[in-house]
């Protein structure tokens, strides 16, 4: 099982290695390194509160006891990535996704999972009526989660990264 919770000092460790992975740095628009009193100060700065801090970060953690046999992370209370909501617009009700799932964690349905709980507060508690996504055209894992989720691809960004094109994927809340 997997569930989605607020970041803690604890993390650390871990967004201080996702954060400064080089390799996904083209996906995540990051441009520079991260420091860890630059992460400290994020963790300490951020109330969980959309609202307040225009962007919501969580951790997607497993509550199974041996989550991932054979990770490095089985001993760390099952730590599997964090998803984001940001670029928030209250006005208008709207939000994008971020997503990183850990190299031991990809493959597993995670990233599924953890969309489709960050989906059911997005609409049902915080009330929004649109998600968006931005993937780079050649991370076909990822767009099919967006699609298996009844995300619509409404546009290509040409050029959108020096990398590659992307897919502007979208989910409008029907209810």
């Amino acid at each position: 099982m997997i569930r989605l919770r607020k970041i803690e000092p604890s993390d650390l460790p871990f967004l201080y290695q996702w954060e400064n992975d080089a390799t996904m740095w083209a996906d995540s628009d990051t441009h520079n390194p991260l420091s860890r009193h630059d992460l400290r100060q994020y963790i300490e700065s951020s109330t969980g509160d959309i609202y307040r801090d225009g962007q919501l970060r969580l951790i997607i953690e497993s509550s199974d006891a041996n989550p991932i046999a054979n990770s490095p992370m089985t001993i760390s209370h099952g730590i599997m990535g964090c998803i984001d909501l940001f670029d928030f617009d209250a006005r208008n009700r709207k939000a994008a996704i971020g997503m990183y799932i850990a190299p031991y964690a990809r493959g597993k349905g995670v990233g599924k999972k953890s969309v489709e709980l960050l989906m059911e507060y997005a609409f049902g508690h915080l009330q929004l009526r649109m998600l968006y996504a931005i993937i780079a055209v050649e991370n076909t894992s990822c767009s099919r989660i967006y699609e298996q989720l009844g995300f619509a691809p409404s546009s290509i960004l040409t050029a959108w990264t020096l990398e590659d094109d992307a897919i502007l994927w979208q989910k409008v809340n029907d209810k």
